[in-house]
């Protein structure tokens, strides 16, 4: 199965593996992963937020690895999926949790080989296919991700977060090495300090937006959602504002809002739930903190560490070494690994 993973995530129960765009690696990761868990002896779930294993990619068409699995490898799929599957399966149990492709059910693989993986698309079901994997037997559970969307790597569902980058996101190494960065300054945003949290807990209890003064006392607080919100901050634009809080995702429109606040409001403190609530750039938080504002997390993600794909199916293909030994001088402080090429050295 392959040396030791450079990975450590013997102490997590959830794993999140996330691919910056199509074909960068993140089934590849995630075969990796649970080759690991065989080869280990841990009983290790999996399910997936989208649809993986298929034999081509549903966007662009090209080849793609299937998800390989082991057996005892507990598996949350739709129904559909089943038929397909090139390896021996038992029902374990359903979950009640419909699908465009079927209930999604737990079995339990019976040999190595190939197996199609669709599970739960919304956060609460995911939840919930996690919590039923557990009881389950599964004492590690991985989450693979789908194309635009990250919602699995939130705190919330996942104790950390493997992202797969590759030579696929276009340009050269540097190009790539950039946009990972940028990915990187969103999914890290720092948490609240001990202060703010007191303050915000509340709001993240209940969900909602909510405003504070300077002094801390309450300006606003309502269940509503995010995408309607910024029509309601700016009511509130002339209060003594000093800190906002936001538990939904905060998108385009809702960030001008924000940005306009902090504009008036110097050293205001905006704390949304996780980096995968914002859906803006790196440089729109550049410009937020040079406005002297700051933006924290209600709970911080965990990168577990970094896995490089050189090779993209659509041209650019980077040579593995050095697009290996430049992703780890530009991201010292994580786990760099490109599975492949270090199990081929």
């Amino acid at each position: 199965m392959g040396a030791a993973s450079p990975f450590a995530i013997g102490a997590l129960r959830t794993l999140a593996v996330m691919g910056m765009s199509k074909n960068t690696g993140k089934t590849v990761a995630l075969n990796h992963l649970l080759a690991q868990a065989a080869q280990d002896g841990v009983c290790v779930g999996v399910t997936s937020i989208g649809r993986d294993g298929e034999e081509r990619d549903q966007v662009f068409f090209v080849p793609k690895p299937p998800v390989k699995v082991w057996p005892g490898t507990l598996v949350a799929t739709a129904r559909a999926t089943l038929p397909r599957a090139k390896v021996a399966c038992k029902l374990i149990a359903g979950t009640g949790i419909a699908s465009p492709m079927g209930e999604i059910v737990i079995v339990k693989v019976l040999e190595h080989g190939d197996m199609e993986i669709a599970g739960a698309s919304r956060g609460h079901d995911q939840r919930q296919v996690i919590a039923r994997l557990q009881q389950c037997g599964a004492a590690r559970v991985i989450l693979d991700g789908a194309l635009g969307r990250s919602q699995h790597a939130s705190p919330a569902i996942a104790d950390a977060v493997l992202l797969a980058t590759g030579a696929a996101l276009g340009g050269g190494i540097a190009d790539v090495l950039r946009k990972t960065r940028d990915r990187l300054a969103i999914l890290g945003i720092a948490p609240v300090d001990v202060d703010a949290q007191a303050l915000v807990a509340p709001l993240f209890a209940q969900g909602g937006v909510a405003l504070w003064d300077r002094a801390g006392q309450p300006v606003f607080q309502a269940q509503i959602a995010t995408i309607n919100a910024g029509a309601v901050l700016q009511q509130h634009a002339d209060a003594d504002l000093g800190t906002l809080a936001l538990s939904g995702a905060v998108g385009r429109t809702l960030w001008r809002s924000l940005t306009a606040l902090a504009t008036r409001h110097s050293g205001l403190t905006v704390v949304v739930a996780d980096g995968t609530r914002l859906f803006i750039e790196a440089g729109d938080l550049l410009a937020f903190e040079r406005l002297g504002a700051r933006l924290l997390t209600w709970k911080a993600i965990q990168v577990a560490g970094i896995t490089l794909n050189p090779y993209s199916p659509l041209g650019g293909s980077f040579a593995a070494g050095e697009f290996l030994s430049a992703a780890r001088e530009a991201f010292a402080g994580y786990v760099v690994s490109d599975v492949i090429f270090e199990e081929m050295k």
